[in-house]
């Protein structure tokens, strides 16, 4: 069995994220009533677009010669664009549709079907596994999210359509966690781009309004809420795997608490201690949780964010790079059989002999 160090890099990725992505609320906050959530995500968006732009444009330049030689190129594209449309169109839609009909309470409950809606569809299409202390930390997950939520009476119409946004941010999740044609600015570039183009107008027309000063504040704060937390999220669910970049990321409440008393004065309750408990010992159980078995990887080219000592990644450089960075480039992949302890990240995708029963009895 081939030993692989695993290193913290990608779980402090998307620790980083949801931190950052967090403090975008309270300090959004003030912003809302002048601009209206639509208008307001929209920019946020476009921050993070704005803000991605030179290393998405260098990243661009830099690889195009190296993707027309992808093999998976059209099954990227395929996916950069469901991750734009269910999580930059879909999702918000559908979202502000059951926020119209439901009290704000109501909404934030039913937003934890999120992190379930990202491991079910998971398990089911994306060939992800999760182990039983990972269905235990989802759980958790879920209940401490409940207890940040203030939970109120809703109709039922509206915890469907909000039941439906979650499932597209799920898509989104598990679509975003498999490119692997595309830089991660350039991916939050274009779901920056996207989402903007839809929010922007109809928010406009919805009578939101803005000042020069306003503008530019939603702008530099989606640059770093949104633009920097995309690209480090990203990176980290490349790693990780959708199911548990999502689990950490769901600590993204937790900050922007800390944000709202620290710098706003606003009050912790006993179900906000709860709650840190709850998704504290998630954590740790994800941690803790290991999966090795001997398995096989196909030849592949793609990019990522990657280091040469996790007994993956051979290739040369131009320039002599030490082992223990992470870096990202376009880099190519011979056949290799091996075992070690492994998440669902780009490189373990593969079929377990639980799931080749299952696709056995359902072939005829």
């Amino acid at each position: 069995m081939t030993e692989v160090r695993r290193g913290f890099g990608p779980v402090s990725w998307c620790l980083a994220a949801a931190a950052l992505f967090g403090a975008t609320t309270p300090l959004a906050k003030p912003l809302v009533d002048e601009m209206g959530p639509l208008l307001l995500s929209g920019l946020l968006y476009w921050g993070a677009a704005l803000a991605v732009f030179p290393a998405a444009l260098a990243d661009w330049r830099r690889h195009r010669r190296h993707r027309l030689h992808y093999r998976s190129g059209r099954a990227n594209r395929g996916r950069l664009l469901g991750a734009a449309f269910f999580g930059g169109v879909v999702g918000p839609v559908f979202l502000l549709w059951g926020l119209s009909l439901a009290p704000a309470g109501s909404v934030s409950l039913w937003l934890t079907l999120e992190t379930v809606a990202t491991a079910v569809l998971a398990r089911l299409f994306f060939r992800e596994t999760l182990g039983a202390m990972g269905w235990l930390a989802t759980l958790l997950v879920v209940i401490a999210s409940a207890a940040l939520a203030a939970p109120e009476l809703g109709g039922a119409k509206a915890a469907l359509l909000v039941g439906i946004a979650c499932v597209a941010w799920g898509l989104d999740n598990n679509l975003t966690a498999l490119i692997d044609g595309y830089s991660t600015s350039e991916i939050t570039w274009f779901k920056g781009i996207c989402a903007g183009a839809l929010t922007i107008p109809i928010g406009w027309l919805a009578g939101g309004q803005v000042s020069p000063a306003t503008l530019t504040f939603a702008l530099l704060v989606g640059a770093v809420g949104y633009g920097a937390s995309l690209v480090l999220y990203i990176a980290a669910s490349q790693q990780l795997g959708a199911i548990r970049s999502q689990l950490y990321f769901s600590t993204a409440p937790l900050f922007g608490l800390a944000v709202a008393w620290g710098g706003f004065g606003e009050s912790i309750g006993l179900q906000h201690l709860i709650a840190i408990v709850l998704m504290t010992t998630a954590l740790w159980l994800l941690h803790r949780e290991s999966h090795s078995h001997d398995h096989q990887h196909e030849a592949l080219i793609h990019t990522h964010w990657h280091r040469h000592d996790d007994g993956h990644h051979q290739h040369e450089h131009d320039q002599a790079a030490s082992s223990g960075i992470w870096h990202q480039h376009p880099h190519e992949h011979a056949a290799l059989t091996h075992g070690h302890a492994h998440r669902p990240d780009l490189h373990h995708r593969h079929l377990h002999e639980s799931q080749r029963r299952v696709r056995s009895r359902a072939t005829p």
